[in-house]
């Protein structure tokens, strides 16, 4: 796993963060953040409720002004640079900032006539599957036309750079793949994407990058491979509560075994044909039907909540 320092060059960076500090009072949102993400590819920045993505996130954005440390996107100051960097970066929120009554197709087409170099606004709305709606007002879309539209205002000037937060949030399967696809067409047309999200599949699928944070703070940073790692587990579900002591006193020395949640049971260490026999053989002495048994590598799921704990969050 990476540590949490990161060796991107400013040079290669959309947006390099060092030593962010953002405070809310007596509260301190941001502390002491520092990473990068590197121009042309995807970064995701993930963590839990409250954990700091969203505010910096409005800083890189210039909405917000940082109390220490320096960000700078693009090469520049996104606060003292606003002007210049206003078209050359796009920008999703989680709310889409659309007056009401706009018809959606209307209002594309006024922000595109705002960029030198505008997508064409009616091929966006086909390839999100809006076409249909252009002239629905947007209060009237649905919650994931609203999202799908919010995309489709974020790039349609061709930015360089784009802030997308949580942008599958509440799209049916069929959007949220649709999303990715065209995320990643982002990614492979030389568009730099940061991306916040709480869907561990979709960074997983999408990042190059991964940058996790929790009370403020960089706690891992990597690809998703290299948090990840080669390290494969073993599951199976059984009847709930089984004493693991004995199976614990079998198994190969460095191996670990839970019951999390009731009735799922994980096995982590050195997975081979001698774990998995010892594993069966358990099961067997015990009178346990091991259902579902499978062998899988860990996910960007499991290293998350590793990381930032399984408590809820408010």
């Amino acid at each position: 796993m990476a540590p949490p320092g990161d060796d991107t060059t400013t040079s290669g960076s959309a947006v390099r963060i060092d030593g962010l500090v953002k405070r809310y009072g007596a509260k301190t949102a941001v502390d002491g953040s520092s990473f990068g993400a590197a121009r042309g590819e995807i970064t995701a920045l993930l963590g839990p409720n409250g954990a700091g993505k969203t505010t910096t996130i409005e800083i890189c954005e210039g909405f917000r002004r940082a109390d220490s440390g320096t960000v700078r996107v693009l090469g520049l100051d996104p606060v003292a640079d606003a002007r210049a960097l206003k078209p050359r970066v796009g920008v999703m929120p989680q709310s889409g900032g659309v007056p009401g009554t706009a018809k959606a197709g209307e209002f594309l087409k006024l922000v595109a006539a705002f960029h030198a170099n505008p997508l064409d606004p009616e091929a966006l709305l086909e390839r999100l599957g809006l076409t249909g709606h252009a002239r629905t007002p947007y209060r009237r879309l649905s919650g994931g036309q609203q999202q799908r539209l919010s995309l489709a205002l974020a790039i349609v000037g061709r930015p360089e750079l784009v802030f997308l937060d949580e942008p599958t949030t509440g799209l049916d399967p069929q959007a949220r793949h649709a999303t990715w696809d065209l995320v990643a067409g982002l990614r492979d047309a030389g568009v730099s994407v940061v991306l916040t999200t709480h869907y561990m599949e979709e960074a997983e699928r999408l990042a190059d990058h991964v940058v996790i944070v929790d009370h403020g703070r960089v706690v891992a940073q990597g690809s998703p491979a290299e948090l990840t790692g080669a390290e494969r587990q073993l599951r199976f579900r059984a009847r709930p509560g089984l004493g693991l002591d004995e199976l614990l006193a079998a198994l190969p020395v460095g191996s670990a075994a839970k019951e999390s949640p009731s009735g799922h049971y994980l096995v982590e260490g050195e997975v081979g044909p001698e774990l998995l026999a010892t594993v069966t053989a358990w099961c067997a002495s015990h009178g346990v039907l091991a259902e579902d048994l499978r062998i899988e590598r860990r996910t960007l799921e499991d290293v998350f909540l590793e990381l930032t704990g399984r408590e809820l969050r408010s």
